[in-house]
């Protein structure tokens, strides 16, 4: 498959940039300055980013997709079994990036959709922990699929819903505000501009109607179910917009209500901080959140696994081979479940069924 299908040549897009106002800190040069998402440029020096402000590739050096990073699924693993009566078993899944056709052999696995998409998982509920557009070919067909699904699931006795990651915010702004600035910290910013640096497709944004729009500001933000704590993004920034699931939803829905292109460049921004629950203090982070929104584990897309497990693709890496990744990564003392598989960068798309084993 092509990364990026449906794009133009990169020095096409690289044109398209400069038709908007770039923020300063995109024009930053390094290793990293050019990677293999179209239109992705990312700096280097951390004092050129707004204060708090974590582009979404900013720390993730990009790997190709004919790199050795994997993640492999379990051959095991059975279709969903179906229950007679009461809730049925309850999946999530990753970060999907427009990559349709892999989300469709995922959900196929694991026995949510039958040979022809449609939902036969019966009363499983289904979870998609967010960012279901850019860089991948067919975000529009992602998102078409999950509205699709959440019709039969529902008519079936079960469910399939979705929370908001930071791409969906992304194209909601670049949709409704363009290249009007915005206050970044750093001089000017834009949605356009932004959307574009990460991943944005044509394609999508052809595509994009106002049903799309409307159902992606509707998504929650949070949700707790079966002792999983659901957010798409490993950080504590979702304290800031409330103390309880219900509070947060609400403030996130108001604020993209309210459209006013600062107050929702905040959000996105906040949206992007990540790797909150790694390294000396993540359990702690963790438990913040468990003890404020309850919950026993926090589930969270967003990071890709490949770098929570290590340096992979920076310049710190002197190993080629990369981390061999088997499916979700438990850590932060067992509290935390990342579910990226990094389907972008040579990676897997992830769906699985909790609760999981460690």
């Amino acid at each position: 498959m092509t990364q990026g299908a449906g794009q133009g040549p990169e020095v096409e897009r690289t044109a398209t940039l400069r038709d908007f106002r770039v923020p300063a800190y995109v024009h930053e040069t390094g290793p990293y300055g050019h990677s293999t998402h179209p239109g992705d440029v990312v700096p280097l020096l951390d004092e050129a980013y707004p204060e708090g402000y974590t582009p979404t590739e900013r720390d993730l050096p990009v790997i190709n997709r004919g790199d050795t990073v994997q993640v492999q699924v379990d051959p095991a693993s059975l279709p969903a079994p179906q229950s007679a009566s009461g809730p049925g078993p309850l999946f999530v899944v990753g970060d999907v990036h427009g990559y349709l056709d892999e989300l469709v052999a995922a959900l196929q696995e694991k026995g949510l959709v039958d040979s022809a998409g449609n939902w036969c998982a019966g009363t499983a509920r289904l979870w998609f922990l967010g960012d279901f557009t850019d860089r991948g070919p067919d975000g529009i067909g992602v998102i078409d699929l999950v509205m699709r699904l959440s019709a039969e699931a529902a008519a079936a006795g079960g469910y399939c819903k979705a929370l908001m990651g930071n791409h969906e915010l992304l194209l909601i702004g670049a949709k409704r505000f363009g290249d009007t600035p915005v206050n970044s910290g750093a001089g000017t910013a834009t949605f356009q501009a932004a959307w574009l640096l990460n991943g944005g497709q044509k394609t999508d944004m052809d595509r994009l109607q106002d049903h799309h729009l409307q159902w992606m500001a509707r998504l929650d933000a949070m949700e707790e179910v079966d002792g999983h704590l659901l957010v798409h993004s490993d950080t504590t920034a979702y304290l800031d917009y409330g103390d309880s699931i219900e509070a947060v939803n609400d403030t996130v829905r108001e604020t993209l209500t309210r459209n006013d292109a600062d107050e929702v460049w905040d959000l996105f921004r906040k949206f992007t901080k990540r790797f909150s629950f790694r390294d000396e203090g993540g359990a702690d982070h963790v438990r913040s959140l468990l003890d404020t929104y309850g919950g026993t584990r926090i589930v969270h897309g967003h990071s890709p696994i490949p770098y929570l497990l290590g340096e992979v693709g920076s310049e710190e890496s002197d190993d080629d081979s990369g981390p061999l990744v088997e499916g979700p990564h438990v850590y932060a003392d067992g509290l935390a479940i990342a579910m990226d598989g990094g389907v972008t960068m040579a990676g897997k798309l992830l769906v699985q069924q909790l609760p999981l084993d460690i």
